[in-house]
């Protein structure tokens, strides 16, 4: 892809970060952050620091997560081609923008109405097709639309999310914080085994707690 320079040196820090933390980074997930233009879900302010581990402001109040996360939790899904994905928060759309190129199908939802415009129109403008992006509250999941091969929350419940089983196929997994809406919280790998979890933390974070109902103006 042909990314601006000095995109591509961000790009290029990026990857050394990753790789510096030991274990191998995924060639496909590589690739799939290489092909999706991060300047594209931010603000032009900011876009000289696209590649920063920090959280950077997007609309309604929100944010998105640094590229390192984001790379992070994606690894830790091990998404399969013929996966269908529950993203809980689609902020910018990047994440899901990301997983579009690793998966069958993602649903995406985020309770501001603003947001999940945003993203649709990015996807659009991309030539993405295998996502879905609702303005819903995605705080008890989509029961009705499982099962999700892999699931994924951008904010912090302050209990484990047990409910999100009924919504996994054999084997799948999701990734969640939890933890207190202040300070940090753990993000929790699960992955479903039966009629239970196996839960394996991956690190800490720290999120916004998941809020409940969709805004009712923005």
């Amino acid at each position: 892809m042909n990314m601006p320079l000095d995109d591509r040196e961000g790009f290029a820090a990026f990857l050394l970060r990753l790789r510096g933390r030991g274990g191998a980074v995924p060639k496909a997930l590589i690739a799939a952050f290489e092909a999706t233009p991060r300047r594209g879900f931010l603000n032009g302010q900011y876009h000289s620091i696209a590649w920063s581990d920090g959280m950077l402001p997007i609309e309604c109040g929100e944010a998105i997560e640094g590229a390192d996360l984001q790379a992070a939790v994606i690894a830790s899904l091990a998404i399969e081609p013929g996966n269908r994905v529950l993203e809980i928060g689609t902020g910018s759309g990047y994440t899901a923008a990301v997983m579009s190129r690793l998966a069958a199908r993602i649903v995406s939802v985020d309770r501001y109405k603003t947001l999940a415009e945003q993203a649709r129109q990015r996807f659009e403008a991309l030539g993405i097709g295998n996502v879905i992006v609702r303005q819903a509250d995605g705080s008890n999941g989509l029961a009705n639309e499982g099962p999700f091969d892999r699931i994924v929350a951008w904010a912090a419940f302050d209990n484990l999310p047990r409910f999100l089983l009924d919504q996994l196929s054999s084997g799948g997994i999701v990734i969640a914080p939890i933890g207190p809406e202040e300070g940090e919280q753990v993000l929790a790998k699960l992955t479903k085994v039966g009629s239970r979890f196996e839960r394996e933390d991956i690190g800490t974070v720290r999120l916004q707690p998941i809020l409940r109902s969709v805004a009712a103006v923005i």
